[in-house]
């Protein structure tokens, strides 16, 4: 019974605790602050957020396989640039030439890990370099304006009835769609058992290695759609943008109860690890309001730091008892 308790836990208490954790943040904000749940503070709040829930559901299906991407921050601030140089042409050009930017890194990271055997780390450190570089390059490392002229700001600046921005609405759109992939698609159910054991996967006649491709390819795609709406958001796209987003991601997905070497995850477990992480610098931001105290932006730098360090801590706390079961 004690097994089958600390089982129950380490598959599903730290997924249904981070949806508890996020409820209870929503709750200590309302009670706390009087504008906290005023109409600008949500709509301001799902919007900014979207792009990091956006990288976090690519990150969970990337560390769901049993591997890691560096990149995504930096081929967002790619993408971001690319999306902002054909922003004169609107929105139906910009948004796929955006996503198809990040499609491309994806692609290559694909190839480096899948084909060429390259370590992961190894590979998307190399492609965070290069996609950096490459956004400075095209950028002249100036910021790139968009054409206001256009409609490509409205993803990021409008709403839909007045509450839902459509960054956050197309978020969820691409969300329902992972999350259909992982639990009742076959592609999603080989990515799980890749980063379970990909030895007996393949040998089951499962090809773990083009699971694993399609995670980085799509973890590609969600870091460029992010970088279309930093640049429709802020009117801008940001070559210098994206510095420690993936350790946003990762913090996230390991949150919401991924484990890092793979083979369990949940899409929406992930989302809620981002809202939450999203919540805790919101509830600081007003805290600072109040005078509590005054913590510079640089400090969300090591309170994501220290948070994903006892994050890990936890869950290697929770799912060591489970090894000779």
């Amino acid at each position: 019974m004690t097994t089958l308790v600390r089982r129950h836990i380490a598959d599903h208490g730290q997924s249904t605790g981070v949806m508890i954790g996020v409820l209870l943040l929503i709750l200590l904000g309302t009670l706390r602050y009087d504008n906290f749940a005023s109409l600008y503070n949500l709509t301001s709040f799902l919007n900014y957020n979207a792009m990091f829930v956006l990288i976090t559901m690519g990150m969970c299906l990337v560390i769901m396989t049993g591997g890691i991407d560096l990149s995504v921050g930096t081929v967002a601030a790619l993408s971001s640039v690319t999306a902002a140089g054909f922003s004169a042409y609107g929105l139906e050009v910009a948004l796929p030439v955006g996503v198809l930017t990040g499609l491309a890194v994806g692609a290559l990271n694909a190839f480096m890990i899948v084909i060429m055997r390259i370590p992961p780390f190894i590979a998307t450190l190399a492609t965070l370099l290069a996609a950096k570089g490459t956004a400075l390059v095209i950028s002249d490392a100036q910021t790139v304006p968009v054409d206001w002229t256009s409609n490509f700001t409205q993803l990021g600046m409008n709403s839909v009835a007045g509450w839902l921005p459509w960054t956050m609405l197309l978020t969820m759109v691409v969300g329902i769609a992972l999350w259909l992939l992982v639990e009742h698609r076959p592609l999603g159910r080989v990515m799980l058992a890749a980063g379970d054991n990909e030895d007996a996967t393949n040998l089951m006649g499962l090809s773990s290695g083009w699971a694993r491709a399609w995670a980085y390819v799509i973890c590609g795609g969600c870091a460029g759609l992010a970088g279309v709406f930093l640049a429709s958001g802020f009117g801008a796209g940001q070559p210098l943008e994206g510095l420690g987003w993936e350790l946003t991601a990762i913090a996230s997905v390991v949150v919401g109860g991924t484990l890092l070497t793979g083979g369990r995850g949940s899409i929406p477990a992930s989302v809620a690890g981002a809202l939450m992480l999203g919540l805790i610098f919101n509830l600081l931001n007003f805290e600072n309001g109040l005078g509590t105290f005054n913590l510079s932006a640089y400090w969300q730098m090591v309170i994501r730091g220290v948070f994903l360090f006892i994050v890990i801590l936890l869950q290697v706390k929770i799912t060591r008892p489970l090894v000779g079961d």
